[in-house]
């Protein structure tokens, strides 16, 4: 009786932490990493500030191998995986603080999320779609410091909490229905007119069929619904109309497209 009760002790125990393992990975937790709340507006640093971190490897490497469309040349990132891999490396070995401006984590942040899409694909080419890497969101194969974060724990855990719902169009999923990557690094200097640039052109983008009654939106608004705030209530038709060329009905039953995961390769 006793060796039994020793088992199931020991079995739930493991489920426990395995449990909590998921949810670490899926998102749930920041992994002790320091998180701000952007106060709206929004604004750039100046450049008279000291940087914390230098991203222009990673500025380098989008310049040359993705176009201004946002299609990536997986092909020719994989001739320079080795400096790739420098520039997570460099990232792992400067870990954020609290102490950042928030501007310095937002860079950070997406940087790191965008690079480590990239070096996943690589790791996996050819593969047709991110969506056949085993754990892709879920594994924490993403170094900061002594700790490792899978992509949903910096997407959910967070980007998401820093009060910034442009982010949605700033990290890039390498699937063709995503918000393009964008072919430079995200600058603390200029990241406000970088999230702005990237949230209106995806809003009027082919990635949405906007019209004033029969909208069908992708399907980014419809997972992150909550997130898509104005004057501090969600409402994703106002969130919408301030970066959209057609406006939206405030009465307007929204539509969501279907996600095409196929790669965002060049051709």
């Amino acid at each position: 009786m006793k060796v039994f009760l020793k088992i199931s002790v020991l079995i739930l125990i493991a489920v426990t932490l395995q449990g909590c393992n998921l949810l670490s990975a899926a998102g749930i937790s920041s992994q002790g990493q320091p998180i701000k709340e952007v106060s709206p507006p929004l604004k750039s640093m100046t450049n008279t500030s000291n940087p914390a971190v230098d991203h222009s490897l990673w500025d380098q490497l989008l310049k040359k191998h993705v176009s201004k469309d946002g299609w990536v040349d997986y092909k020719g990132f994989n001739e320079d995986k080795k400096d790739l891999k420098e520039y997570l490396s460099y990232l792992g070995s400067h870990r954020p603080y609290a102490s950042w401006e928030v501007q310095e984590l937002l860079a950070y942040y997406i940087n790191l999320y965008n690079a480590a899409t990239v070096n996943q694909i690589l790791e996996n080419y050819p593969v047709e779609s991110i969506k056949d890497i085993s754990g892709v969101w879920t594994k924490g194969h993403v170094r900061i410091w002594d700790r490792y974060l899978s992509l949903g724990g910096i997407e959910n855990g967070i980007l998401r909490k820093m009060n910034e719902p442009r982010i949605h169009f700033a990290i890039n999923c390498a699937s063709i229905s995503c918000p393009k990557l964008l072919n430079e690094a995200y600058s603390p200097y200029k990241i406000n007119e970088q999230l702005d640039l990237v949230t209106r052109e995806f809003i009027n983008s082919d990635k949405n069929d906007i019209s004033s009654t029969q909208p069908k939106l992708s399907s980014i608004f419809d997972w992150y619904q909550k997130d898509y705030k104005v004057s501090g209530e969600q409402n994703v038709i106002a969130f919408i109309n301030n970066y959209s060329d057609v406006k939206i009905d405030s009465q307007a039953v929204l539509e969501y497209k279907e996600y095409n995961w196929n790669l965002n390769e060049q051709k």
